[in-house]
């Protein structure tokens, strides 16, 4: 089986072919260089028209063999790049006599890392110019654990890059700037497997301003950005209970990116693999290698219909190709000792003691001020939190300097594996009250409620907490703890239904309406 591939979301004209029976990729492709500034639309869409059918023609002059089917990217993207991609790859499923496949560019990141790794079902995490987020399949779709809610990675950086005065793309110009860099503060925020990058790129470009050397800033930028990416994707490993990570999109070039997956993984036994380097980017081969994926489903379009959509969430897609039983999370262990994403947590008796480890992903400063600031956090939120009724576990001790915790043992499971809509309810009620109490818990996740055998429900993990009076923060509480249900839960419509009506029950309905905001504010919706 060969199957032609037509790549051009947004920068990069590319064409590929795959053939199945060798496993083998030819990818010509031509990328758009903008003289000045980011990606215009209409200079993109003009190299687009020219370039398509030079790098097809390259790529079908070496085919040795007919070709099965014709793949393309449906989206998200650029619209006037992808109504060119749509149209291209119309007339040569017409001109070959064959079907075509509309692709999801971003799931063709996610599924070349987990074709060439061999793995089985991995947490993809798809870090490109226009992306951020955190994918793992479950129930027949790829869900999102995490994401952006401003701005792509790579668009992000390049914001810094032409406020300095650098043209596009920014991203290589920063990795080569920081080697020479020193650390300086700058906004680290992560919400649950969320995370923002407005506040840090204003701060990057006022530090800039205030004459911080440049060296510095670019060396901060990777730090700290590159820091969250890689602390939501432990997050994400540890709410599914997945040991395999694979890595996509054009910013996955950067090797300090990499460099801290790996040592992330490493940490903590789990396996880590980034494709080539000519799969990383945006590129046809992807887009082939899932096409024909997709093709062999069954799973092929008429070839009068090449309609794009700019906006097409990879939660949307039917993932007709894998077998059900694949989902990504994983049945619990009974061991005494559990290691979750930040902290090794050890059960003696009826008492649990938490020690955040030290994170050799992390600058040295950035990796202890987070540990410390977290734990005292926790010590003082959990407490809180019991105070105003919510069911937490006793604090007994805390230890600031090793960033350890002693609490009472509570619960007999994680709600991650022992779902309930009683429970989920009981966690609507109980965010309801923190926010009334003008706070947050940072990372309502499944894993981070236990559940008791008298159904008592319990709130632990507060070391992303913090005091807030907006709704807009309560909002992210709710959304956290939607995405890990959507993560973790089979058929989770009925849960999410049941912790709006358990906030509902005690909560301000302007947060509700927030949180419909919030959902709406992904990358791609």
């Amino acid at each position: 089986m060969r199957v032609l591939g037509v790549e051009g979301t947004a920068w990069c004209a590319s064409a590929a072919c795959y053939d199945a029976e060798s496993d083998t990729v030819r990818i010509e492709s031509d990328a758009y260089e903008p003289e000045s500034g980011g990606i215009h639309p209409r200079e993109a869409a003009e190299h687009m028209q020219e370039a398509l059918p030079a790098v097809v023609e390259t790529v079908l002059d070496e085919v040795d063999g007919p070709i099965d089917a014709v793949a393309f990217s449906r989206g998200p993207g650029l619209g006037p790049c992808l109504r060119i991609v749509g149209t291209t790859a119309r007339a040569l499923a017409g001109t070959l006599d064959v079907p075509l496949v509309g692709v999801n560019h971003m799931v063709a990141h996610l599924e070349i890392g987990r074709h060439r790794s061999g793995f089985t079902s991995p947490v993809c995490l798809n870090a490109s110019g226009a992306n951020a987020h955190l994918l793992g399949y479950r129930d027949g779709r790829y869900r999102v654990l995490g994401e952006t809610m401003d701005t792509g990675v790579g668009n992000a950086i390049d914001k810094f890059t032409r406020h300095v005065g650098w043209s596009h793309p920014g991203g290589p110009k920063v990795e080569a700037h920081a080697t020479s860099g020193e650390f300086v503060d700058l906004p680290y925020v992560v919400k649950g497997m969320d995370f923002s990058f407005s506040g840090i790129m204003s701060a990057a470009k006022q530090a800039y301003d205030d004459g911080t050397p440049v060296e510095d800033v670019c060396f901060s930028l990777q730090e700290h950005i590159f820091g969250m990416l890689t602390e939501v994707s432990e997050r994400a490993l540890s709410l599914t209970g997945s040991d395999e990570l694979v890595l996509g999109g054009g910013v996955a070039h950067n090797a300090r990116l990499r460099e801290m997956l790996e040592t992330m993984c490493d940490q903590r036994g789990a396996e880590f693999f980034a494709p080539e380097s000519r799969f990383l980017g945006d590129n046809a081969g992807m887009i082939a290698v899932l096409g024909a994926k997709m093709y062999a489903a069954g799973d092929t379009l008429p070839i009068s219909d090449s309609a794009v959509d700019p906006n097409f969430r990879p939660d949307e897609v039917p993932v007709t190709w894998r077998d059900a039983d694949e989902d990504v999370a994983v049945a619990p262990g009974a061991d005494e000792t559990v290691r979750g994403a930040e902290a090794l947590v050890e059960f003696e008796g009826d008492r649990v003691v938490k020690r955040r480890l030290p994170k050799a992903y992390r600058h040295p400063g950035l990796d202890a001020t987070l540990r410390r600031d977290r734990t005292v956090l926790e010590a003082r939120l959990t407490s809180h939190a019991r105070r105003v009724g919510v069911p937490t576990p006793v604090v007994y001790d805390l230890d600031p300097e090793t960033s350890t915790l002693v609490f009472e043992r509570v619960g007999e499971a994680d709600l991650r594996d022992r779902p309930s809509a009683d429970g989920v309810r009981d966690v609507g009620r109980h965010l309801a009250t923190i926010h009334e109490a003008g706070f947050v818990h940072g990372d309502p996740t499944t894993r981070n409620v236990r559940v008791g055998g008298d159904d008592r429900t319990y709130l632990i993990d507060f070391g992303l907490g913090y005091h807030t009076d907006h709704v807009e923060d309560y909002a992210m509480d709710l959304h956290v703890f939607d995405q890990s249900l959507v993560g973790t839960a089979d058929a989770p419509d009925a849960l999410r239904d049941a912790v709006r009506d358990g906030y509902r029950e005690r909560g301000d309905e302007a947060v509700l309406a927030r949180l419909h905001d919030v959902e709406g504010r992904g990358r791609y919706r």
